[in-house]
Parts: structure tokens; sequence; C-alpha cells
């Protein structure tokens, strides 16, 4: 059920040898993701149980879910473009059905993140289901 863009990361980890690399390609996915605006930065967007400032602010167009997100960690940024690829284009009734957990999981990241950081991708994740649910 993952879309093309996150077959794609799926994919690029598959090819990459060793988790610094993919950490590397984690960062890179961030750094790539256009900057949030300075203006949403603010408490309504602000995604709790995150160790770093994580914003996320959604996007509905046509029936399809989207999302701006931002961080003020390199790897925090490069795990909200990986939900980004995971989530965007999905119709909002939908999004609810994927599990985020089975996607991300391919990719391994539970078993290579810090604890506060797993923590912090389930707060996203979460965040992002309750604001489609609420759309």
């Amino acid at each position: 059920m993952a879309t093309p863009a996150f077959e794609e990361i799926a994919e690029t980890f598959d090819f990459l040898e060793d988790w610094e690399e993919r950490y590397r390609h984690v960062i890179e996915l961030g750094k790539a993701m256009a900057p949030m605006d300075a203006s949403l930065q603010v408490p309504a967007t602000k995604v709790e149980g995150c160790a770093s400032q994580v914003w996320i602010m959604p996007r509905i167009e046509a029936g399809r879910f989207d999302f701006q997100g931002d961080s003020d960690a390199l790897i925090v940024r490069g795990l909200i473009a990986i939900l980004h690829a995971l989530y965007s284009g999905v119709p909002v009734g939908e999004v609810a059905a994927i599990n985020a957990s089975a996607e991300l999981g391919r990719l391994g990241l539970e078993e290579h993140l810090s604890a506060q950081r797993s923590n912090g991708l389930r707060a996203m994740v979460e965040r992002i289901r309750l604001l489609a649910a609420a759309a």
C-alpha cells in the first residue's frame, strides 16, 4: 500500500551497504525537503512527544492528504521526509489504513534509532493520523 515515493526510499535502503550510509541518506532526504515557513512553526503545529522541535502542518487538496513538516534536527527532518513519502498524495480516508510500523519496519529504522527518536517517530505518525482523521 506504500506510495511510489516510499517504495523508492525502500529500494535505496536495500541498496545501501550499512547504516552509516543509510543515516547519511536520511539526512540528505531531510536537506532536500523544502523548509517550512517559520510562520507555521507555532504551538498548534508542534508535535508533542519528540525530543527535537517538530512541526507538521496538514494540507488537504482534492481529497488527498499532504503536509509540510520541519525540525531543528537534521536526522528528524529526514524522518519527516520519509513520512512525507509514505503519506503524501494518499486519499484522506486511507491514511489510517497505512500500517506505518510495518512500512517503516521495512527500512529497519526502529532497530537503529535511539529510543527517543523512535518515540518521536511514533508521535509524528500518530499526529499525521489524527490530522487526516480530522480532515
